[in-house]
């Protein structure tokens, strides 16, 4: 349960209501929310990102590496590498059982009836249908924050050490 204080926090960090608010499952060490979890359909529209970086020093930070070409780089990792693609593969499917977690059955009746079956049991982080790629840092990140990912690692490690060496991608 998000209490009122948690709203409003939110609300802040977002710059506007938030919509679909169901939980904040990763804090900072002073409380304050970082990651927060929406619902799966809001206004009988469907949300496939379960969920949402809301932490502005981590979206920063993201907003930069992405800038920078980051993307580009890890997905040019990942297409080399079939072992990260089958970890990323496996992160999507487990992303999908979790947010399927979260479903009760007359949500599960709702999403039948409006059509959108397909969409939960085919999209996985952030969205995405092609199970190989990146699309966005901040969504991966966000879901790393509460169960480790491939990519969430890969960032992490970027990080801690240089992800390119002799210009040649690590």
């Amino acid at each position: 349960m998000v209490s009122e204080q948690d709203r409003v926090a939110v609300a802040q960090l977002l710059g506007r209501e938030p919509r679909g608010l169901e939980d904040i499952p990763v804090r900072g060490a002073d409380g304050a929310p970082q990651v927060i979890r929406v619902a799966s359909l809001v206004d009988d529209k469907p949300f496939p990102t379960l969920f949402w970086l809301v932490d502005p020093a981590l979206n920063y930070r993201i907003d930069g590496e992405e800038a920078g070409g980051l993307i580009a780089r890890l997905q040019a990792r990942i297409d080399a590498d079939d072992a990260l693609q089958t970890a990323m593969a496996d992160d999507h499917r487990r992303h999908i059982a979790l947010r399927e977690s979260y479903m009760d059955a007359q949500l599960r009746v709702r999403i039948d009836e409006l059509g959108f079956s397909t969409v939960f049991a085919d999209k996985g982080i952030g969205g995405i249908a092609d199970f190989t790629r990146i699309r966005c840092l901040h969504t991966w990140y966000a879901a790393h924050l509460v169960t480790a990912n491939t990519v969430g690692r890969l960032l992490d490690a970027h990080w801690t050490g240089p992800l390119e060496t002799d210009g040649a991608v690590s």
